[in-house]
């Protein structure tokens, strides 16, 4: 059977650079606030006009594929994970397709939140080993920005989260001992409302536009913090340990986690869990905050720009999200 593995991977993420000093004059909080609580110290919002989902994206897979060294014509899929597509309908992997002037490839859109990238190389993953295609582009972009109260309110969420995409090339190998190991995928549905934003949903009753104005507590994101911590801090380094473990290694054989970067807090404590020093665990979110389904693939593609990823080495990428939703993938590069 074939393998798949990382060729190579890009990330873009904004120009604009929100600080924490520039949410201080928005909302009651301040610096020290959003640090001690998230690890956050700036996170990057789109340009309206500029950026779009699928331009960062397009933006994002321009540099993987340079950095795989392949042509744009030889990819045959795209599996994209998103959240946040730039329409309701169609998704944003046909916008990517367009964005690069790719043939009538085609384009799966994944809605897993932040396991979504996950999820994403799981799919591609299978593709690939079963013969069906033999260059996959996988992305996870987000816009998270607009959705926002941006009002001491809202503060809760709109301290943490960001924008930006971060693109891989998957690609087949004929070498079993490179490539994607294997994948872990759960999903428990009794806590979809502790992280959700509600509308616009199709299963309420048809409400006029002026309506919905008027009332825009359900079009925001809404999250219960604490829920959301408590079995994060359980859920990650369950699956990691748990993949690990069913294909015979153990903690010590990581070389590198690479964990959604969700909150500083999550990320620290799945270190101590794991017993894993600084060197082997990637954290970005104090530059881009929580990028949700852009977050892994942005911190897998700075991790590839300084050297920390290498041929040979054990990863395991990891995530939790609304949903819940989490999930690992286990890769030897």
């Amino acid at each position: 059977m074939n393998t798949a593995f990382i060729a190579g991977t890009g990330h873009y993420v904004p120009e604009n650079i929100v600080t924490n000093a520039y949410l201080s004059g928005l909302m009651d909080t301040n610096d020290a606030w959003i640090r001690e609580r998230t690890g956050i110290q700036e996170r990057r919002w789109f340009t309206p006009g500029v950026d779009t989902v699928a331009n960062m994206a397009a933006k994002a897979s321009v540099i993987a594929l340079k950095n795989a060294g392949l042509e744009k014509e030889k990819i045959d899929f795209i599996v994209f994970a998103t959240i946040t597509p730039d329409y309701y309908f169609p998704g944003s992997g046909v916008l990517l397709q367009r964005e690069l002037g790719l043939g009538n490839i085609p384009a799966l859109d994944i809605r897993n939140q932040c396991t979504g990238f996950v999820y994403a190389l799981s799919v591609a993953d299978q593709f690939i080993k079963t013969g069906v295609y033999e260059h996959i582009l996988v992305i996870g972009a987000e816009i998270q920005s607009s959705a926002l109260d941006i009002s001491t309110e809202g503060r809760g969420m709109a301290v943490i989260f960001g924008d930006g995409a971060g693109a891989i090339v998957l690609s087949k190998s004929e070498n079993p001992n490179r490539g994607i190991i294997d994948s872990r995928l759960y999903s428990d549905g009794k806590f979809a409302e502790e992280l959700i934003l509600k509308d616009p949903g199709s299963s309420r009753p048809r409400r006029k536009l002026e309506e919905l104005a008027l009332d825009l507590s359900d079009s925001r994101p809404f999250m219960n913090g604490n829920q959301v911590f408590k079995h994060a801090v359980q859920r990650f380094p369950e699956v990691t340990l748990e993949i690990l473990e069913h294909n015979g290694f153990t903690k010590e054989d990581l070389d590198l986690l690479v964990p959604h970067q969700a909150n500083l807090r999550i990320t620290n404590y799945i270190k101590e869990q794991l017993g894993l020093p600084d060197h082997k665990v990637v954290s970005n979110i104090e530059r881009y905050g929580n990028t949700t389904a852009a977050s892994i693939p942005i911190a897998l593609s700075e991790a590839w720009q300084e050297g920390r990823v290498k041929e040979g080495m054990l990863v395991c990428l990891t995530a939790f999200g609304s949903g819940f939703t989490w999930g690992s993938n286990l890769i030897r590069w």
